[in-house]
């Protein structure tokens, strides 16, 4: 059988096999993702207490509320720059959260990128 052949023959990957397999990895690395939520927690609890979080536009302590949504934005790595913290500890905190987000994002995309090899592979091997 000709590469062409076998190529037409092979099955397609379907989006059950390959969230299947993400969710198995995620399973997989689910102590360390714990932890880094955990993290994530406690940094945003430390922020609020000790960061010193103020809305730019009017220079008002920020409240809990904003202060989640400025950790969630920091660990996303968008950082709008509504909320800033106004403390030393405020702004190492915000670069460790910024840490944890990349970790966070990188580990989930492997997760993903491997379950996309997974499915392939299972489904390439089904068919052999």
């Amino acid at each position: 059988m000709t590469d062409n052949a076998e190529r037409s023959t092979t099955k397609r990957v379907g989006a059950r096999e390959i969230l299947r397999e993400f969710f198995v990895t995620l399973w997989y690395m689910r102590t360390i993702l714990c932890f880094m939520l955990g993290l994530f927690v406690l940094l945003t609890i430390a922020m609020y207490y000790y960061g010193g979080p103020v809305e730019t536009a009017n220079r008002t302590p920020a409240s809990l509320e904003q202060t989640w949504y400025f950790c969630a934005i920091t660990a996303l790595t968008i950082g709008y720059g509504d909320v800033v913290p106004t403390t030393g500890f405020g702004r190492i905190d915000a670069v460790l959260l910024g840490l944890i987000g990349l970790l966070f994002i990188g580990l989930t995309t492997a997760a993903a990128v491997r379950g996309v090899q997974e499915a392939a592979h299972g489904a390439g091997s089904q068919n052999q």
